[in-house]
């Protein structure tokens, strides 16, 4: 399998298809680079060359007990872009994806990139604030991570739901599917999956949003229960200007999965702009 050393010596798992213009996945929490099942072929079979990673803790990358904060998550894509050597690239940012993509930006000045999708983001902040009104309590990223350290599949199985918006009477996808992605999210080490919920639950990605300069595609469900679209997708928009924002109505946090059709419609339309 292919991977990359990052400047600690954290080896990172990845996947690098077709020929093109190049166009680079990061996946959300706490999934993996697999999770790109639906979009990663069809933008291959599009022209594009595709890479996706395990972010560090994740799938198939190594588990070290530390650097699970966004400076760090972003000088690891910052050594994917440099190893692999690419340019004009597109990254596209699944939930906790879109914050590697904000800190790169701002970080490492957006080299290498010439534009940019963050999918179910949470940019530009999560966390509930009194200049943040719209955010999520604190409480809640702490009940995950007690929850997680009592039974972690247990909190998985119970997550999924909300995630991709099942009820009762209605299931989005099948439940293959959603037991597929509980098995992505259980290669994980423990330490990197609590660690991640306070990295994308608390951290401010405001000052980054400026250092967004590129064309830029947001997507973003108007039932997301996991990262409310008013604290990120429309807050985002508002903060990088000339963005697309695109609104899914009615739908969930897993648009990847839920609306997989479509949003690789929307990505590609996008990418050939």
């Amino acid at each position: 399998m292919p991977f990359l050393d990052t400047p600690d010596g954290t080896r990172l798992y990845y996947k690098d298809w077709g020929t093109g213009r190049p166009v680079v996945f990061i996946h959300g929490w706490p999934l993996d680079a697999d999770m790109w099942e639906y979009q990663m072929p069809a933008v291959t079979e599009a022209g594009f060359r595709t890479v996706a990673y395990d972010r560090r803790g994740f799938g198939r990358s190594d588990q070290p007990w530390g650097g699970y904060d966004y400076d760090t998550f972003a000088d690891d894509l910052k050594a994917v872009l440099d190893g692999l050597d690419i340019q004009d690239v597109a990254l596209v940012g699944f939930s906790m994806g879109g914050g590697e993509i904000a800190r790169y930006m701002s970080r490492h000045g957006g080299a290498r990139v010439s534009r940019v999708a963050l999918v179910s983001a949470v940019t530009p902040m999560m966390l509930k604030t009194p200049d943040h009104p719209q955010g999520v309590e604190a409480g809640v990223f702490e009940g995950m991570i007690e929850g997680l350290k009592a039974d972690r599949p247990h909190f998985l199985a119970n997550f999924a739901k909300t995630f991709f918006g099942a009820g009762v009477f209605t299931a989005p996808t099948s439940s293959e599917l959603m037991g597929w992605t509980g098995d992505l999210a259980m290669r994980a080490s423990p330490k990197a999956t609590t660690a991640c919920v306070r990295a994308f639950g608390e951290t401010d990605f405001r000052p980054d949003m400026a250092h967004i300069r590129v064309p830029t595609l947001i997507v973003h469900g108007d039932d997301d229960q996991t990262v409310p679209i008013d604290a990120s997708g429309r807050a985002a928009a508002a903060a990088i200007p000339g963005s697309t924002l695109v609104v899914y109505e009615g739908a969930s946090h897993a648009l990847p999965f839920t609306h997989a059709e479509r949003l690789t419609n929307d990505l590609l339309a996008f990418l050939k702009a």
